[in-house]
């Protein structure tokens, strides 16, 4: 009989969480992704600045300068077009990866490549992230830094010894990080991490990208500014009924961040239909986006002060349509082309001019409250994040009253996403590359179930004192094959012996010996392993696929007395039960109509 049986084991050693000392030394790991995190952003800030500058006044500085006010002319048209077609050499002659928004290249990386990232895309993101908005490209910054962050917290995980796990949790770490630092919005920064990158819900996770989005807290006022980014102040005082017109705004949110989704892969597949080398699409999007420009200059660049405009309500009603025609068409069509960009930044914006336009037919607010509504609910409905687009229209503007009214937005923005379209513009992409996601975090069944409420009894048992001679009998059937069925063999006061198997069977048929020896004295009980009716079914399906054996007797941890017998078979009735859960429908409390 086993040892691992004693009577001491019954003591209970199971725990809410995973967690162990490990978690404290990625904790002090995520103060230097932190830091990597903040520096980053504040130098792709500058970066920005600085290529604007160049691009479209000639002067260098790295002074944050936008381009909404400027009067550009017919020759700007060409500096988006420049833009692209150094993008496209970057592409192709540095790093492909940089290519995209940011954060599906980042969901890629820990899906496929044990959440290690190159070298290279931490120097040539930014700078090609750079170089793209600089010159007019009408993205976001947020897109970028999570690439990058993520890149420097995959680069430091890749010093030490860790598992893909590990620097998982460090890649996210990072990325939080710089997100934070862009947009001074941690909570929105942690839970996007958990919403969108971890695929898990741990502390083991959790607590270090915590640490890291803190620590890029401290750091921000003293590299890139203050905050909220936004300040905000304009709550409407709604009636009864008003939250009830937010849903509808977050319904129209919905629409409009299906619509978007499909018409930026729509513009993917003309792309992927050009006679042309991918290097010069971005060059392509580039003219769009210039002439684009020229149309309306709000629309180029990171747009951070269009979004404030919005939500203090100073953008009028033809210059939000304007800005939300301009806009969608010249990011469409610049992003798909596959230079580097972010997407949060131009969802707040083109969210934000409908909710300005949608103002106008409203009954109450301002044209800044409800275009800071649809702008949640476009962020939270695109990117399938709903907790992540409440927590950062929250902290953009500093201002928690706006939570529920936002809260309500962005769940029915998410609800008709998640009805209408099969995958968000994040996945879409890894989709069309072979990778499909499911972000449905459930508690494992394998976890919760007790081995008592799958395994086999009461189970059919060979005795100790059987012989050899006997044992093949029994297992010869009249046909003359072989049972296929494990048996396990016990003793006269019912403790488990061991486990007889076919091929336990077939190897005696082929000795000469004398057929008097018992099953009790043939058996190995030495490397036997066992399950316990109190075990997690997920515990013991490990312990079964590390020995790789087909099945394991259950005996009382006390006596040693065989109880039962779990077979991979019975491992699938975890699956079955929690199918059944999901499909299995019935009504307990029942109308007299129903009773008749």
């Amino acid at each position: 009989m086993n040892s691992s049986a004693s009577p001491h084991e019954v003591r209970d050693t199971l725990r809410d969480f995973t967690a162990d000392r490990r978690m404290l030394m990625l904790c002090a790991m995520a103060l230097v992704t932190g830091t990597f995190g903040a520096i980053a952003a504040w130098a792709l800030v500058k970066l920005i600045a600085l290529f604007t500058n160049l691009a479209y006044f000639q002067v260098i500085s790295t002074t944050t300068t936008y381009l909404t006010h400027a009067h550009l002319g017919p020759s700007s048209i060409l500096i988006p077009v420049f833009g692209g077609i150094i993008v496209g050499l970057i592409a192709r002659y540095g790093s492909r990866k940089i290519r995209g928004h940011g954060i599906p290249e980042a969901l890629e990386s820990i899906l496929i490549g044990g959440s290690r990232i190159e070298p290279a895309v931490a120097f040539w993101k930014p700078l090609s992230s750079a170089i793209a908005i600089g010159t007019g490209g009408p993205f976001g910054a947020e897109g970028p830094i999570i690439m990058t962050g993520g890149a420097l917290g995959s680069l430091f995980g890749q010093c030490f010894r860790l598992s893909s796990a590990e620097r998982k949790t460090l890649l996210a770490a990072g990325a939080a990080a710089g997100m934070t630092g862009i947009f001074g919005t941690p909570v929105a920064a942690i839970l996007l991490a958990i919403e969108v990158m971890l695929f898990e819900w741990k502390p083991r996770s959790f607590v270090p990208v915590a640490v890291s989005v803190s620590v890029a807290t401290a750091w921000r006022p003293w590299l890139v500014g203050p905050w909220p980014l936004f300040p905000h102040a304009g709550l409407a005082t709604m009636p009864w009924w008003g939250l009830a017109l937010c849903a509808a705004v977050g319904l129209i949110a919905g629409l409009q961040s299906a619509l978007t989704t499909a018409a930026l892969y729509w513009f993917e597949d003309l792309y992927e239909g050009l006679p042309i080398h991918w290097m010069w699409w971005p060059a392509l999007g580039g003219l769009i986006v210039g002439i684009g420009g020229l149309i309306d200059p709000a629309a180029l660049g990171v747009g951070y002060d269009t979004i404030d405009a919005l939500i203090n309500g100073t953008v009028l009603m033809h210059a939000a349509i304007a800005l939300l025609c301009v806009k969608s068409i010249i990011w469409l069509a610049s992003l798909s082309s596959g230079t580097a960009g972010g997407t949060l930044a131009p969802l707040l914006l083109m969210g934000g001019a409908v909710g300005a336009i949608e103002s106008h037919i409203l009954p109450f607010g301002s044209s800044g409250f409800w275009a800071l509504i649809s702008m949640a609910a476009v962020l939270g409905g695109t990117l399938r994040c709903p907790l992540t687009a409440i927590l950062f229209a929250v902290e953009l503007t500093g201002d928690l009253r706006v939570m529920p009214a936002v809260a309500i937005a962005c769940a029915a923005s998410f609800a008709v996403t998640v009805l209408l379209m099969r995958r968000s513009i994040l996945t879409e992409r890894l989709a069309r590359r072979g990778r499909h996601l499911t972000y449905e975090y459930t508690v494992d069944p394998y976890e919760v179930m007790r081995v008592s409420e799958i395994m086999a009894h009461p189970v059919h048992t060979l005795p100790a004192t059987m012989s050899r001679d006997e044992t093949l009998a029994f297992f010869a059937t009249k046909s003359g094959v072989v049972r296929r069925q494990n048996y396990p063999v016990v003793g006269d006061s019912g403790r488990l012996s061991g486990i007889v198997s076919p091929s336990d069977v077939l190897s005696w048929s082929r000795e000469t010996s004398s057929g008097e020896q018992t099953l009790g004295e043939r058996i190995d009980t030495r490397e036997l392993l066992v399950g316990y009716p109190d075990e997690r079914v997920g515990a013991l399906a490990d312990r079964m696929i590390a020995a790789d054996v087909g099945c394991a007797p259950i005996v009382d941890r006390a006596t040693g007395a065989l109880l039962g017998l779990v077979a991979k078979r019975d491992l699938l009735q975890v699956r079955t039960h929690a199918a059944k859960i999901e499909h299995d429908r019935a009504a307990f409390l029942r109308t007299q109509r129903d009773s008749r």
